[in-house]
């Protein structure tokens, strides 16, 4: 078999987690740009808000590269200490934390929202809130290869189990944060167009979804640990 002349080749034949975790790695990336985007929202600086957007495509666009490669490479039958489907789904889990990344950049370029004042605090409390989310799965995926070490048992599968916990938890807050930002948006709608209203909750919708499947990310593993 010819040698894969791609630079991300050297990331298979080792272990299919290594492209897992570089996967969810460009995926956090693309999720972690989003406070930014919103800070040069609130700022009206447009130059900026396209950049914010075309690193996120950018990002984006090398985590699809790399879920693609590993869909390529990951062997039918492999004796894995998880199921190859779990291993699917978790990368098909990750892949939409950047693809919402890349809609919410999307959206605002095609449409050029304005932030409503009272707005613009709540909704950068709730997007950092789902990074900490984003950020907080990203570190569970990097533990896969001290789970394979011990077998996903003992200490360390404990350990792990904790930081999902941690990552739920925090992913109930954003509930919390996402509510209230919409109840500000609906207390405020008679003074908006009925275009911008919709759009502005699909907006925080999409916001909230990035902590949901971080959070997903996390179950997942939980599952792969409990099999």
């Amino acid at each position: 078999m010819a040698r894969s002349t791609s630079p991300l080749g050297s990331l298979f034949g080792q272990s299919p987690f290594r492209p897992l975790q570089a996967h969810m790695r460009k995926s956090v990336e693309c999720a972690s740009l989003v406070p930014s985007l919103f800070e040069a929202l609130i700022a009206a600086d447009w130059d900026a808000v396209e950049t914010v957007k075309n690193d996120i495509f950018a990002r984006e666009a090398e985590a699809d590269e790399i879920k693609n490669e590993l869909r390529l490479h990951l062997p039918k039958s492999l004796f894995m200490p998880v199921d190859r489907r779990d291993l699917l789904e978790v990368l098909q889990v990750q892949d939409s934390i950047a693809d919402t990344a890349q809609d919410i950049a999307g959206l605002l370029i095609e449409r050029r929202m304005e932030v409503p004042e009272v707005m613009a605090e709540p909704l950068m409390a709730l997007t950092r809130r789902c990074i900490d989310v984003c950020e907080g799965a990203g570190k569970i995926i990097e533990e896969i290869d001290e789970l394979l070490e011990i077998g996903f048992r003992g200490r360390e599968a404990s350990r792990v189990q904790s930081m999902v916990d941690d990552v739920n938890r925090i992913e109930d807050e954003t509930d919390d944060l996402g509510i209230e930002l919409t109840r500000t948006l609906f207390r405020i709608e008679n003074e908006m167009s009925p275009v911008s209203v919709m759009f502005w909750y699909q907006l925080i919708q999409w916001v909230g979804d990035l902590a949901d499947y971080s959070e997903k990310v996390g179950d997942r593993l939980r599952l792969m640990i409990a099999r």
